[in-house]
């Protein structure tokens, strides 16, 4: 292992000359690789393996699904050898109460087959042993083509279910045709192995590419916003469950999304997306009456993965992008958009990663408890897993 001091941080300032230096710290971002052997890195989560009350990092990558320790950062394989096509998704988190995270993953990865259900896609339940570093108890669920991404979702009365949303319609051919049928997996009551509840959320965008859960304000619960080839559908759950084709279109959104991400400024939220998909585009949609558009980058290659965080302690949050091709530059990286002030229209930009994380993914979260949330990002091309350790102010 070695580290990384991206200290340099210099910047490009769109819509401003004034940084405000007394109220917002220049990010400070310390890169730790814990794995230099990732085949792809497809997909991560971070949750509490082994109860101990520390966060770990799980990644679903070509072959395996594997976690790996806080603190020691050593790597234990969950899984591995799932389908004949690789791992594509991962969701990890506690749904029982019980201090350690539930694992469901998506697997047999073949975009190209949108029709053929034992070639493309899979959705597996994965139960723990009793010793979470040895191979966890694999059951397979019901499951639609080209799987793509899952999390699991708190509804209105407390219980949890499992999103899935597939990238292609079924049947579909070049990204046209039918719907993409969207499901909430509901767990069956008392053993995992039996039979799920499926309920169809929404068909409405004949291809999506990722989504966020947002909690629902004023009421228990949380939200769905998927982004697609037409735009943004909300989903919420409602009496306690999901309804049936409960989706409703964003109004004012109509560019194909590839990431999504939901974020606040205080007084306002937004949406920031990577448009179109595997696009160059990093945007903000300020929800207000209609939701109104600001360009933040435009000079990604392949941006693919995206983050809505406060890092910086700023009361408002900041947004995290990751490209996997070589920019205009002959680099791949992650850059921070941080907001100026709570109106959202003037934002300023950041590297991160300068060229050693081809991102594929990644995510924010607290790994040491000191209230300053790390980056956490998985690189195809450059086949790493690093921890970029958040220390500013210090």
């Amino acid at each position: 292992m070695f580290t990384l001091s991206f200290t340099f941080l210099l910047l490009m300032i769109q819509g401003s000359t004034d940084p405000e230096p007394d109220r917002i710290p220049v990010p400070n971002f310390v890169a730790q690789v814990i794995d230099d052997g990732v085949s792809i890195g497809y997909g991560l989560a971070i949750g509490d393996v082994n109860g101990n009350g520390r966060p770990d990092i799980l990644l679903a990558d070509k072959d395996q699904i594997v976690w790996y320790r806080n603190g020691d950062w050593q790597r234990f394989v969950i899984a591995e050898n799932l389908t004949e096509f690789d791992n594509v998704c991962i969701a990890a988190r506690d749904i029982t109460g019980d201090g350690q995270v539930e694992v469901a993953v998506g697997a047999q990865w073949n975009p190209g087959e949108t029709s053929d259900l034992e070639r493309s896609g899979s959705v597996h339940y994965l139960i723990r042993p009793e010793d979470p570093t040895q191979r966890w108890e694999v059951v397979t669920l019901s499951h639609e083509p080209t799987v793509h991404r899952m999390r699991w979702v708190r509804m209105t009365d407390g219980e949890y279910s499992l999103v899935v949303v597939p990238l292609h319609g079924r049947g579909n051919v070049g990204g046209e045709g039918a719907g993409v049928r969207n499901y909430a997996y509901i767990p069956p009551a008392d053993d995992p192995r039996g039979a799920w509840e499926m309920i169809l959320l929404d068909e409405s965008l004949n291809m999506t590419h990722n989504f966020d859960v947002v909690p629902q304000k004023g009421m228990d619960g949380e939200k769905l916003y998927i982004g697609g080839r037409q735009g943004v559908v909300t989903v919420k759950p409602e009496a306690g469950h999901w309804l049936p084709d409960s989706s409703e279109k964003l109004p004012g959104i109509d560019r194909g999304i590839g990431e999504i991400r939901y974020g606040s400024l205080d007084s306002i939220d937004f949406l920031t997306t990577i448009e179109p998909m595997h696009g160059n585009e990093v945007a903000v949609y300020l929800l207000e009456d209609e939701p109104k558009r600001l360009l933040l980058d435009d000079s990604l290659h392949q941006g693919h993965a995206l983050a809505a965080a406060d890092l910086l302690g700023l009361g408002r949050d900041q947004i995290v992008a990751g490209w996997r091709n070589p920019d205009a530059d002959v680099k791949v990286g992650i850059k921070m958009y941080v907001p100026l002030d709570e109106s959202g229209t003037r934002w300023e930009t950041y590297v991160i990663d300068n060229n050693t994380m081809a991102t594929e993914d990644l995510l924010v979260a607290d790994l040491d408890g000191d209230g300053r949330p790390e980056i956490i990002a998985a690189g195809r091309a450059t086949g790493n897993l690093i921890i970029y350790w958040n220390r500013t102010g210090e």
